[in-house]
């Protein structure tokens, strides 16, 4: 380049220079996707059976009146969604309630919101009669809107649900926005930077394809379409993540170099709190908006609505996002790290201000909390200590922890810095209570005082404190206080029943049939943990399941801790604590030092339906026992506690628990 500078005009040195620029022109444009340089204006055309808005970007057609998305064409792809399918089998929204097994609640009445050159937004509605529509679909009016915008690529979708005080019970334990996108070119999902792999179809789940294992959802793929999946467990479970962690994940077609995501920048409409987990996609190119889901809690989950009460929650909005590459052989990468950008802008911009329904307050219309939580440990040096890390809940008025029951409330959520200090910011209006849970500390923090959010309003907590539920200093420990079983004793899968897209080790515990491993581990005898010997994390199974005797017959299982007293105070008292990240279908029976004894001292009698186990979560529900020992029932010197697990009808019939 030197020699081009002082005038050296060699015809070679020129070949070599340009041949440099078109070099760099080409992996610039292999890492940016295409983007429109003047952005057509926004058009909408209405006929009898359709609505479709054009903005030179995408075109996106839905059903009139059913509310139905029956096509998205973006670039070469005239219809991202699966055409042969039906209108209602596309994108819909659909409820899963005790009213109705499936309403995918179709619509009767369609409104133009707004229509300028610069935006369109729609509105399909229903309201709910009870004369026609008992027992046929859920009892709740329905608005479901679509918003597309000028110069971006995708769509806006929201929906405002609301229930009357005369309307009757019900139940609605799934809400969701579902997309059936087109199998022969969608094969390749991306949930995270290391959850991405090409999926199976919905064919190669067939019986002439894959073998069911213990439950229908999953199957072990034996002749598949892509070779290169035989032999691999496909199960839908296995692709969830939590509430704090879903706020991108899609589809991506290697043909078109096209990506299909699912932007949601704000998790204030969904329940469950921040480690609620939920699904994102099922094998057959679908992909989901989960919104509220009882999966990973059951019948723990409150989604039941009483006749009586007033009810009204806006969904979304959610942004389906579409981009393009040019073809490469990192087109992949480039499209995943355009649609994390695109994550971030959209982040940026909450709450939209550009939605037209006075249900969804702007950013001056909500409000703004903030404080500093710390601890008070009575039993270590430091009196206070910054609630690290702490996850901050402000979510509907209720008992300590009960935010992660919540299933029809707002919730907005944060984590504290290294010095407890959290700040809230773009509160909804309305009544709520704070509510946290600090890593490396039991139990559960409440503010006692209701919080009511008004328009504009900043409301500064000041200094709270959070005092664990602890009686004394600590004897032992076994794991760590953080809600999942992440630091136990994770098995190797069974070789023959493994999901790639699971290999790396933070995922390995969504493997399938870890369970099973117990009984191969434990064949003859159950498990012993030695306080000051052993290590939780190789020493302690992961979740405490049923063993398998012989011939698939399965036997409670009872699990030994030993330790030491070097002195016991026989009139004092002593508190063991129970801490439980999951339960399904379970009951923990406690005896000490003698196993043989009829009725234990305690009993947590049959609890929980989260079903985490199953599905491959690392934890479920939490719950917290604390439970009071005399010192008579204790030895100087060596002591025993039996823990049974006394329900064994199911291989998932466990817990995952943690005792101090």
């Amino acid at each position: 380049m030197e020699d081009v500078a002082k005038g050296n005009r060699s015809p070679a040195l020129w070949l070599k220079v340009i041949t440099m620029l078109l070099l760099v022109l080409c992996v610039c444009c292999a890492e940016i996707p295409h983007r429109e340089n003047k952005p057509h204006q926004v058009r909408l055309q209405v006929t009898d059976n359709h609505v479709i808005i054009r903005n030179g970007i995408v075109e996106v057609t839905i059903e009139n009146p059913s509310g139905y998305l029956t096509g998205i064409r973006y670039k070469k792809v005239n219809n991202i969604l699966e055409g042969r399918h039906r209108s209602d089998n596309r994108g819909y929204w659909d409820i899963i309630s005790d009213h109705c097994p499936m309403d995918r609640l179709v619509t009767k009445n369609f409104k133009v919101i707004t229509r300028t050159d610069e935006i369109v937004e729609l509105s399909f509605t229903k309201k709910w009669n009870s004369t026609t529509d008992y027992h046929k679909t859920v009892p709740l009016n329905i608005d479901k809107r679509f918003i597309v915008r000028r110069g971006v690529p995708g769509l806006y979708m929201y929906g405002i649900f609301e229930r009357e005080e005369d309307f009757p019970d019900a139940s609605m334990d799934h809400i969701r926005i579902a997309f059936k996108l087109r199998e022969d070119r969608f094969r390749f999902i991306a949930l995270s930077d290391s959850r991405q792999r090409i999926m199976p179809s919905t064919d190669d789940r067939s019986s002439s394809r894959a073998r069911t294992l213990a439950f229908k959802e999953a199957v072990v793929l034996t002749n598949p379409s892509d070779p290169q999946l035989k032999g691999e467990v496909d199960d839908k479970y296995q692709y969830s993540t939590e509430n704090k962690d879903n706020k991108l994940h899609g589809w991506i077609s290697d043909d078109d170099a096209v990506g299909f995501w699912i932007i949601t920048p704000s998790s204030e409409f969904r329940a469950g709190g921040p480690h609620k987990q939920g699904l994102t996609s099922h094998p057959g190119a679908t992909s989901l908006c989960m919104l509220v889901t009882a999966h990973y809690a059951g019948k723990d989950f409150d989604t039941t609505y009483k006749k009586g009460e007033h009810w009204k929650k806006v969904f979304g909005p959610a942004f389906i996002y579409l981009n393009s590459a040019s073809s490469s052989n990192d087109h992949r990468k480039t499209l995943w790290m355009d649609a994390k950008r695109q994550l971030n802008e959209e982040i940026e911009s909450w709450p939209y201000n550009f939605t037209r329904s006075q249900d969804f307050p702007h950013a001056e219309q909500r409000g703004e909390v903030s404080g500093q939580l710390l601890v008070r440990d009575r039993y270590t040096d430091k009196n206070l200590v910054p609630a690290q890390s702490a996850f901050v809940v402000l979510a509907t008025p209720g008992d300590a922890g009960s935010w992660q029951r919540d299933g029809k409330g707002y919730q907005f959520w944060t984590q504290a810095d290294t010095k407890g200090h959290f700040d809230i910011k773009n509160v909804r209006p309305g009544e709520y209570n704070l509510y946290a849970w600090v890593h490396g500390f039991i139990g559960d923090y409440k503010l006692d005082l209701n919080i009511t959010i008004q328009p504009g309003n900043k409301i500064s907590l000041g200094t709270l404190i959070y005092d664990p539920p602890r009686n004394g200093p600590t004897f032992w420990e076994i794991g760590i206080p953080d809600r999942t079983a992440s630091e136990f004793f994770i098995p190797e899968p069974d070789p023959m029943l493994v999901n790639s897209l699971c290999l790396d080790e933070a995922d390995k515990y969504r493997q399938y049939g870890l369970w099973d491993r117990y009984s191969d581990i434990y064949s003859h005898s159950d498990l012993v943990y030695t306080i000051g010997t052993s290590n939780y994390s190789q020493d302690w199974f992961f979740a405490h399941v049923p063993r398998n005797v012989r011939n698939n017959t399965l036997r409670p299982t009872t699990w030994q801790i030993k330790y030491n007293l070097q002195e016991v105070t026989k009139t004092g008292t002593y508190t063991l604590q129970l801490a439980l990240a999951s339960a399904s279908f379970a009951e923990v029976q406690v005896r000490f030092n003698d196993p043989d004894v009829v009725r234990p001292h305690f009993t947590t009698r049959r609890i929980g339906y989260d079903n985490a186990v199953a599905r491959h979560g690392i934890h479920g529900m939490y719950r917290l026992y604390s439970i009071e020992v005399t010192g008579n029932r204790f030895e100087k010197g060596e002591n025993t506690i039996f823990l049974t697990q006394s329900r064994s009808k199911g291989a998932f019939n466990a817990v995952i628990s943690k005792w101090s």
